[in-house]
């Protein structure tokens, strides 16, 4: 197993491991301006300000400075800065790895015994600040799941497998496609990040137009609390009051640790594949993915960038762009274009009619098939964008991401409102700022919107995470503004949870809070996280 990287994403020596290329470089410089990385501090300078354990000694727990340091943050830009920057200021007091869901409960009492926070720790891919400790006076325990990864059970039957909730997505994969059978959830954190992690956070897959959100595949399971055991056995349906599944997907950890979870699976498929197809105007394209996606037409995924997208993609990916721009002119693609991309998941016959489908739909608003190996490129580099932080990083320049999901009629103002929104952030310093949208699943009500913005470090940790604060504020009241959820796939954590409120009202906070304060009454697990703080 490769070792993972203790301060940027992935692990060493990965595939996906990238390097900013000339054209991404020329385009940076021309759209924000040259700049200089932040330099980066060594592990040893980050691991000196690990302090002394709070905790009593526990045969499950260790205190190690190192493995502390790897469980202190999660890959929040805020985390990426801290971590290069030499700024961790809370780390958790010790670490344990359970391996069955009996020492799961072990630990929780041990924790209840201290008066100590838990934190449930997946795969540490969390972009919203979901696994930091927060400063207090009570110890930490991080619990990491990594150890339950084994596929428990296979109903062939039922097509339901039981898995313990720390496998991580390429674990899981294998494991059932060693049998015929494939979950086919592939978050773009797929690579690192864990089933108990996806139920906890209410994951989004890219393919998830066929598979299912997460909520379509967690079947039942077992989650392990204060108060003991509970226990949620799989239906295939039921109308026996509310249902428990929904209360613990997006709990975040705050009510008691998933350990097993029963998923809905499938046997592989005959075909998959990805293509391209270009459209003269985001306009067109937007009614054409609205049109798929209201037509049910049986693709795997669809993911409509907008020009700015569609521009940076094609300079950034190693085409060949002359080639290509000269084909899209001479179908009267030009200035303003956009590119979708869309899957096709399924048997044969199903994929050849949902081909000819979208091909329909996307001939009436004047679209052009780009060459198959577009698709191909697009799959071959499907987890690749979270390498990138790292070398933008060395060259002075910063990414983020803030992702929304709104109904159909909201979506054009919206995107072009959060878009203004975040490129307006920093005038008061002369700052420019490079965002660019795409929506990456949708529905026959609305879309996600996922948008990406580049902007240049400041001369220290400080000015740059306060520019970073400003840019995050201004999106995520855009996004708020224009009726859209806080969170469409990445979940709430710390980054977005003074938003919480504006999405669900105070009654909604109310009902979720007495819920949690009914399985957690000391207030230890995962405190500081997804309700905005108490006034």
């Amino acid at each position: 197993m490769k070792m993972r990287n203790w301060n940027n994403w992935g692990a060493q020596n990965s595939q996906y491991t990238t390097q900013l290329n000339d054209s991404m470089k020329e385009m940076l410089e021309s759209m924000l301006g040259s700049s200089i990385g932040l330099p980066p501090a060594t592990i040893d300078q980050v691991m000196a300000n690990v302090p002394k354990s709070r905790l009593p000694a526990n045969p499950l727990v260790t205190m190690d400075a190192e493995i502390r340091l790897r469980h202190a943050r999660g890959h929040s830009f805020p985390d990426w800065l801290a971590m290069r920057c030499n700024k961790v200021d809370s780390f958790p007091d010790g670490v344990a790895f359970p391996e069955t869901s009996e020492e799961v409960q072990q630990l929780l009492q041990y924790a209840r015994d201290n008066n100590a926070a838990v934190i449930p720790y997946g795969g540490g891919t969390s972009v919203a600040g979901h696994i930091n400790p927060q400063q207090s006076e009570k110890p930490v325990l991080t619990i990491d799941m990594g150890q339950m990864k084994q596929l428990l059970n296979l109903d062939i039957e039922s097509r339901l497998a039981v898995f313990g909730a720390g496998v991580c997505g390429p674990e899981l994969e294998q494991q059932l496609q060693e049998k015929g059978y494939t979950l086919g959830h592939y978050p773009q954190s797929w690579e690192l990040s864990t089933l108990g992690g996806w139920i906890a956070s209410r994951s989004s897959g890219q393919q998830s137009l066929h598979y299912g959100r997460i909520e379509q595949l967690f079947a039942g399971g077992k989650i392990e609390t204060l108060k003991g055991c509970m226990d949620i056995p799989t239906f295939p349906a039921s109308s026996a009051g509310p249902d428990i599944r929904e209360i613990i997907m997006g709990s975040e950890g705050r009510m008691g640790i998933i350990t097993e979870a029963t998923v809905r699976v499938r046997p592989l498929p005959e075909h998959d594949s990805f293509h391209v197809i270009f459209f003269p105007s985001w306009e067109k394209g937007l009614a054409a993915v609205r049109n798929i996606a209201q037509a049910d037409v049986q693709l795997s995924m669809v993911r409509l960038s907008n020009a700015l997208e569609t521009g940076s993609l094609i300079k950034m990916g190693g085409l060949p762009v002359e080639a290509l721009e000269q084909a899209l002119v001479e179908n009267g693609i030009g200035e303003g274009k956009t590119m979708l991309t869309y899957g096709l998941t399924g048997s044969n016959e199903q994929c050849q009619f949902a081909s000819q489908l979208t091909a329909k739909y996307c001939d009436q608003q004047g679209g052009f098939a780009g060459d198959d190996a577009l698709g191909k490129q697009w799959a071959h580099g499907r987890f690749r964008a979270p390498y990138l932080r790292e070398p933008l990083g060395d060259a002075g320049y910063a990414v983020d991401t803030m992702e929304t999901a709104l109904d159909w009629v909201r979506v054009p103002q919206a995107v072009e409102n959060i878009e203004t929104a975040i490129r307006n952030a920093l005038q008061d310093e002369n700052e420019k700022v490079f965002a660019y949208t795409h929506l990456s699943h949708v529905y026959g009500q609305g879309s996600s919107a996922y948008t990406t913005y580049l902007f240049r470090c400041g001369s220290s940790h400080a000015a740059t995470f306060k520019r970073w604060q400003k840019l995050k504020a201004a999106g995520a009241q855009a996004i708020v503004d224009s009726g859209g959820t806080i969170s469409h796939q990445h979940g709430v954590g710390v980054d977005h949870k003074a938003y919480l409120m504006a999405e669900k009202g105070p009654l909604g906070i109310a009902a979720i809070r007495n819920l949690l304060e009914m399985f957690d009454p000391p207030g230890l697990m995962n405190p500081g996280k997804l309700l905005p703080d108490a006034e």
